[in-house]
């Protein structure tokens, strides 16, 4: 029953059980978003803090060593690592997701099973596909630890990001505009590359750099396959640490948890560029 109270003003007012549960769970979902900020705050806050006073200009010399622990080398193989597993995963990803959305049958069982095979990949920890990837690409294909091993792992690992935002980025995009491509006498292959694809491109792009954070912030499946050496390889057939096991060892050995802040520093800074960078390419092809 709903409930009749007086305002200030003696104006009656109806207060229903239905207006008491919106102003409560606006409350909540308030609520939530600002925890969710608090907390990201905090965590920029305590890394900032506890690694700025850290930085140094023998942080950041070419070459590592036991007194100044570089980080150079670190950041270069993260960047590799990034660029070589993108090259692996992004034309697979899309075009599993384009011949699922556009020209597969609706309701195909080869379609069910490729989405029930991406969300189990999805959901198995990262320290099974570092053993998968000692055991298949470090012994039997014989590529020891190596940034091209640990490419491949992660490709496998972000393949369903890929492919599932992929998917929803075209299947986004409105039948009105295929229709009339087709009715312009246009081919489904030209209408998927020129008239499709364009519109996504702003969701696809979403799901690279959801793919990016995670390539960028794995260890324990490269804990098993490009490994720890710290130095600039020479080849993708060498070994190499990237940013997050760089500060993974530095504070597993103990002796300097110092640089292992000023470590997460570079790593939360690169984070927050490839993000920033990502969101204008974005917008400006969203416009284009």
């Amino acid at each position: 029953m709903s409930q009749v109270i007086q305002d200030k003003k003696g104006r009656a007012k109806n207060r229903s059980p239905k207006n008491i549960e919106a102003v409560v769970l606006s409350i909540l979902v308030y609520g939530a978003a600002v925890i969710t900020f608090g907390m990201l705050l905090y965590i920029i806050g305590y890394i900032l803090v506890k690694g700025v006073p850290h930085l140094s200009f023998d942080f950041f010399s070419w070459e590592y060593n036991s007194d100044n622990v570089s980080v150079v080398p670190a950041a270069i193989n993260t960047v590799f690592m990034a660029v070589m597993t993108l090259a692996i995963v992004v034309p697979i990803g899309i075009g599993a997701a384009i011949y699922t959305v556009e020209y597969a049958k609706r309701g195909s069982k080869l379609v069910k099973v490729v989405r029930l095979t991406t969300e189990t990949l999805s959901g198995i920890p990262s320290i099974v596909y570092g053993l998968f990837g000692l055991l298949f690409f470090v012994t039997a294909m014989k590529w020891n630890q190596s940034l091209l091993a640990g490419a491949f792992t992660l490709a496998i690992m972000v393949l369903p990001v890929i492919m599932r935002t992929t998917e929803e980025a075209l299947q986004s995009v409105p039948d009105s505009y295929r229709e009339a491509s087709f009715g312009l006498g246009a081919g489904r292959l030209r209408t998927v590359f020129r008239i499709v694809l364009p519109s996504a491109v702003p969701g696809i792009l979403s799901g690279v750099i959801l793919a990016v954070g995670r390539i960028v912030g794995e260890t324990a499946a490269l804990l098993y396959t490009s490994g720890t050496i710290a130095k600039i390889p020479g080849s993708p057939m060498e070994s190499g640490r990237t940013l997050a096991l760089h500060m993974w060892v530095l504070a597993n050995e103990g002796l300097h948890e110092d640089k292992a802040y000023a470590t997460a520093v570079i790593l939360l800074l690169l984070v927050i560029g490839i993000n920033f960078l990502s969101n204008k390419v974005a917008g400006k092809l969203a416009k284009a």
